[in-house]
């Protein structure tokens, strides 16, 4: 199996649950966040939806520099329209991966601010960390969804809430 190949499948996989994740905020719950810290449900989800985009982005430019491109998130607040950003970043993403080389995956891509760089990997390795952040926004939103005792999906397996524990 190729790599392209190889993070379609991952993508696909990871949509899948994702999905299950997102299905589960309630409309009424998108400004609630458990400290003063954290993201609310409405930027941690948005974030997560719009994460497939990156795979796009990635493979379409050089950098992502944010003094330059200052971070403007979709204002979203119903389920509905959540999971319809989700699609669409999904599609986008995949689209271009499923048209990439295995060329394309080699060349640099920095995230930086500025002249902070943050990290300059291979695209290939930018696109499985981007894959990284999804799991790991996903499980924050797990913690969220738990606080509010709304019953979690499973991710590789069942959860406790489909196990009745």
């Amino acid at each position: 199996m190729s790599t392209i190949q190889s993070l379609l499948k991952e993508m696909d996989n990871e949509a899948k649950t994702t999905r299950k994740m997102l299905e589960r905020i309630p409309d009424d719950k998108y400004s609630w966040k458990p400290h003063q810290k954290s993201m609310s449900i409405q930027q941690l989800a948005t974030h997560i939806a719009e994460l497939p985009s990156w795979v796009s982005m990635v493979l379409t430019t050089s950098e992502l520099d944010f003094a330059a491109n200052p971070y403007e998130p979709k204002t979203i607040s119903k389920t509905a329209d959540l999971l319809e950003h989700f699609e669409k970043s999904l599609s986008d993403g995949r689209s271009y991966l499923s048209k990439a080389t295995e060329k394309d995956l080699e060349p640099e891509w920095t995230l930086r601010n500025g002249k902070e760089i943050y990290s300059a990997n291979p695209k290939g390795e930018v696109i499985r960390m981007t894959y990284c952040q999804i799991v790991h926004h996903r499980a924050q939103l797990g913690v969220y969804l738990r606080l509010l005792n709304i019953p979690i999906p499973g991710s590789y397996g069942p959860s406790a809430d489909e196990m009745n524990f």
